[in-house]
């Protein structure tokens, strides 16, 4: 088993549309506006960009992201990561009920050294500073969605 290989799955369930949902995720320099361990997104390119997080360990990791596909009619985004996280994560919105279930996949491995170190015996406690982000990224979804109408546009 490779200690410093994460793969994550989370459900967000959402009272709003499926595309307004899509539009908010497919805005990923957006996300330090509504995503609170989302520390920083700057946009290189079209399709690139760097991102800079911290959950509850005070430990920032940057990024490299760069879109792999965008697909509002399948509500597909994927990105593939380099920097102190390698690999890819993919958000797939889907209707459910009369709102939105986005799901998030995440296959990455970690090259931070200091986190590679202590990879072991930290992996519980990783485990659970990325259930801590999910979490605020959720709660930071649903209040970005409820504060705007369905449909509006970021400016």
């Amino acid at each position: 088993m490779d200690w410093c290989r994460y793969r994550f799955r989370s459900h967000w369930d959402l009272d709003a549309p499926p595309a307004a949902v899509y539009r908010l995720l497919a805005a990923g320099d957006d996300y330090p506006g509504w995503w609170p361990q989302v520390r920083e997104a700057v946009r290189s390119d079209e399709r690139t960009g760097t991102a800079r997080f911290r959950s509850m360990i005070p430990y920032d990791l940057v990024i490299t992201v760069r879109e792999a596909r965008q697909d509002p009619a399948a509500g597909v985004l994927e990105m593939t990561f380099s920097g102190d996280l390698e690999g890819w994560a993919r958000w797939t919105v889907t209707a459910r009920g009369s709102g939105a279930r986005a799901r998030f996949e995440q296959d990455v491995v970690v090259r931070k050294p200091l986190l590679r170190l202590f990879a072991l015996p930290g992996r519980p406690l990783f485990r659970l500073n990325h259930a801590m982000m999910m979490r605020g990224g959720r709660r930071g979804l649903r209040a970005r969605l409820a504060a705007r109408p369905p449909g509006a546009h970021s400016v």
